[in-house]
């Protein structure tokens, strides 16, 4: 009887069970899930060049409120960098990333397949982990000063079928680089130096080509605009390299580079980017840049660790070959 009784309990808390799961599995495609076919889910080009450009959004209050040293602040563009950092370790399948100023743009492997090549998510994941770490490491590049509001930024996405097509966009990106900050310069020491005010400035600077600007930092404020740190005018450049770490085995690493990336010799010292093909070994140049010319402020190295809790370093060097 005892027996009998206890598989009489066990077969009604199995039945039990089982009318549970059966009760609730129906639960999950209720009569609204039909609104999921209003979502767009568009896909990249197969064998194009992901570009994915963040931008800051109303980022002239933002530095403002924030008394940002103009017209470059050093902590600024190095918070930039951190983040941006910080999104292609994430993201395994960005080959290259260049930032200038507010903005940054991210590489993704013409065969990648993350995400199915899905545009919004890897739309929405860049910019979500950039925006967040942006104001992650705010306190490390800003001691002591408070972050007033979060920043926000933009994104886009633009596909590029070819190599040369991907060259030109990152060409125009630097070239973009030069002629802001050379307009900048030019501005912000005619306002703080020159005490025009800004609409002064603007006027003076209206219709002037490269030349009457490089005169007028020259002549008015004896400043060689050749002589500006290279970072300022060349914006910094992310690639993957294999180092060799204290052991002398070799690791990956996202090395940080201020160079010309117009012109053929970087391509032709990193022809793995666009060869796609395994990460070579970074050869460190040597360090003869003039100080003028390094990137302020920014460790040699900086060690942390990863979302996954692994290891990473980080080599930030500049090219001794910047111009």
């Amino acid at each position: 009887m005892r027996s009998n009784a206890f598989v009489g309990i066990i077969c009604r808390s199995v039945l039990s069970v089982s009318r549970r799961y059966f009760s609730l599995t129906p639960m999950s495609k209720s009569k609204f899930e039909y609104v999921k076919e209003f979502e767009l889910d568009s896909k990249c080009l197969p064998n194009c060049w992901i570009v994915v450009r963040i931008d800051g959004r109303n980022f002239s209050k933002f530095c403002d409120t924030h008394r940002f040293v103009k017209p470059n602040d050093v902590a600024a563009l190095d918070l930039m960098n951190r983040a941006a950092i910080t999104v292609m370790e994430d993201f395994k399948e960005i080959v290259l990333a260049f930032g200038q100023s507010d903005e940054y743009s991210f590489v993704f492997r013409k065969d990648t397949e993350l995400y199915k090549r899905r545009m919004p998510k890897l739309l929405t994941n860049v910019n979500s982990l950039f925006a967040s770490s942006y104001v992650f490491h705010w306190p490390r590049y800003f001691a002591g000063k408070e972050l007033c509001y979060p920043p926000s930024f933009d994104a886009r996405i633009a596909l590029y079928p070819t190599d040369k097509n991907l060259r030109d966009y990152l060409s125009w990106r630097q070239a973009d680089v030069h002629i802001n900050n050379l307009y900048n310069t030019c501005f912000w020491n005619l306002v703080l130096k020159g005490h025009l005010t800004p609409k002064q400035a603007e006027e003076r600077l209206r219709g002037t080509m490269a030349s009457h600007k490089n005169e007028i930092l020259f002549t008015q404020f004896k400043i060689n605009y050749n002589n500006e740190p290279a970072m300022f005018r060349k914006g910094t450049t992310l690639i993957r390299k294999l180092v060799s770490d204290n052991t002398g085995k070799l690791k990956s690493a996202i090395i940080l580079l201020v160079d010309d990336i117009i012109g053929d010799r970087f391509w032709k010292e990193n022809p793995e980017i666009i060869g796609l093909k395994s990460m070579a070994t970074y050869q460190r140049p040597n360090q003869t840049n003039n100080v003028n010319n390094t990137a302020p402020s920014s460790p040699s190295a900086i060690g942390h660790t990863t979302n996954n809790g692994s290891s990473s370093q980080v080599i930030i060097v500049n090219s001794n070959q910047v111009k």
